[in-house]
């Protein structure tokens, strides 16, 4: 007979079934899971050997919990499965607000039903997803909210004495009595309303208008904070952190593979999307650069941090654009281009907060200059370093060095006063005839990714000339229907003569 078909407190007896504490139930299913080398928390990257120990070390302690890190670094996701650790379900008594034991009934309407019916008295079965709750903490929030007031028109309904048990309301935390319950962004909450948390860490009980009740909870408590909220919005008064047994300091992913992975595994994209649209892992890489470059950025503000969603967000953009290009050219597949990237700007600008330099550059500007540096970053990791170069030139073996540098091709005909522009729109086929007039080009991506196939070598090839930009050997200018490179003396000598996309049409014609 499987437990959750038992239907009477008299069956539930004879079945020998025995109650457990929220936290010995997590600790037992935890040690199971452990023993078994099962894993504890799934989809959570970058976390094996870090925070995921600290939390299995903080259940089986059986302790509240403070996570303590920036926004975007998987608090709350942590939260929510540790409700995979509980028991598939658990017995109450139905009707009961505070989900009632019915062994060990601690609200008077469950005791009086228990005193009145026995054996017989009915239960019911409550799952595993149903035992958590959650408080995004803010300012407004009200110690009724939190673990309740007297509910006058209660009391007018039912003719009750204001000193009558049954006249409560309870608040959201009584509620989530036997469950897993988090308040987000603890900082934010008042003091006066943190301090009538004490009470319930400590003893597990509530008190509620100085009413006589003695209100055992049973409760595993995870709080989520960022520590820029201890600052600029509030802080944890020290009794209430006093109580919070573990905390546990979180971070953004180490390593590019770590981020790879995890947007991998949140972008939300197509089925059609991925028939029609390819994305090569150099472009996977440049926008998970963008979020690094970003997160030690001068301009931005490291106390609020650069969440993943920024690169999750861009990763899906970067697919829409190619995505549009191809529909309005009538292309049956395309591939993501570098020039593809101006559409994750969006993504970038809302999701970084700027420091005062970083407000009069502009986010717009920032989020270019982050995506550029993203560019010479990993343009390295790809070919020669152009820097390097450079400085064996400076050396004085400029002739050898001139047979030794594969870029110079490239650069000689830029220098001739020859431009590229290549359109936001352009299809396929149009950006490879543009990219193939640059001399060299090709020979440099042919050179050292000779098995690559023409669109994997047209990418490459438009990546060299970013790269090279970015390393101030050609210049780019971006507009906002296409990417102009030039040649960089030349492009210095008429800073400031043309702004405006049209003029440097005129200038063409």
């Amino acid at each position: 007979m499987q437990l959750h078909t038992i239907k009477t407190l008299g069956e539930l007896k004879a079945s020998g079934y025995q109650s457990r504490s929220i936290k010995d139930e997590i600790r037992h299913n935890l040690l199971h899971r452990l023993r078994h080398q099962e894993p504890t928390f799934s989809g959570i990257v970058g976390y094996e050997d870090t925070v995921i120990p600290d939390v299995e070390r903080a259940l089986l302690s059986k302790h509240n919990i403070l996570f303590l890190g920036l926004r975007g670094q998987a608090k709350t996701r942590m939260a929510r499965q540790m409700t995979e650790l509980l028991d598939e379900y658990i017995p109450t008594i139905p009707g009961s607000d505070i989900n009632d034991d019915p062994l060990n009934p601690v609200s008077g309407f469950a005791r009086a039903l228990v005193e009145e019916k026995g054996d017989d008295t009915p239960i019911t079965w409550l799952h595993r997803s149903q035992r958590y709750g959650e408080k995004l903490a803010t300012p407004d929030v009200s110690v009724a909210d939190l673990i309740g007031d007297i509910d006058p028109i209660k009391a007018a309904n039912l003719k009750l004495n204001f000193a009558d048990e049954r006249v409560l309301h309870y608040g959201i935390i009584p509620r989530s009595n036997r469950c897993i319950f988090v308040i987000n962004e603890l900082p934010d909450l008042q003091a006066r309303i943190q301090v009538a948390l004490f009470n319930i860490l400590e003893e597990g009980d509530v008190q509620i208008r100085g009413f006589k009740l003695r209100l055992p909870l049973d409760i595993l408590f995870v709080f989520t904070a960022n520590p820029e909220d201890y600052t600029n919005r509030g802080s944890i008064v020290t009794p209430l952190k006093d109580r919070i047994e573990s905390q546990i300091l979180t971070h953004y992913p180490r390593t590019i593979e770590q981020a790879l992975e995890i947007t991998g595994q949140e972008a939300g994209i197509a089925d059609d999307q991925k028939e029609l649209v390819e994305v090569s892992d150099l472009v996977r890489r440049l926008i998970e650069q963008v979020a690094f470059e970003a997160r030690g950025s001068e301009l931005v503000d490291k106390k609020s941090g650069v969440s993943a969603r920024l690169t999750i967000s861009a990763f899906e953009n970067a697919v829409s654009a190619a995505e549009r290009r191809a529909i309005i050219n009538n292309e049956k597949h395309t591939q993501v281009w570098i020039s593809d990237l101006a559409g994750i700007i969006p993504s970038i600008t809302g999701k970084v907060e700027l420091v005062y330099e970083g407000e009069q550059e502009g986010p717009f500007q920032v989020a270019m200059n982050l995506l550029d540096k993203a560019i010479r970053t990993q343009f390295v990791e790809y070919f020669p370093n152009p820097e390097t170069l450079k400085k064996r030139r400076n050396t004085g073996k400029a002739s050898q060095e001139k047979v030794d540098d594969p870029y110079r091709p490239v650069i000689n005909w830029f220098d001739k006063g020859n431009h590229l522009h290549l359109s936001f729109g352009n299809s396929d086929k149009e950006k490879l005839m543009a990219l193939y007039q640059v001399d060299g080009l090709h020979a440099v991506v042919k050179k050292l990714y000779p098995g690559a196939d023409e669109e994997q070598a047209g990418l490459l090839m438009e990546f060299v000339l970013h790269g090279l930009a970015a390393h101030s050997l050609i210049s780019k200018k971006i507009f906002e229907t296409k990417v102009e490179f030039k040649d960089l003396i030349g492009s210095m000598m008429n800073l400031g003569g043309m702004s405006t996309e049209e003029d440097e049409f005129d200038e063409e014609s």
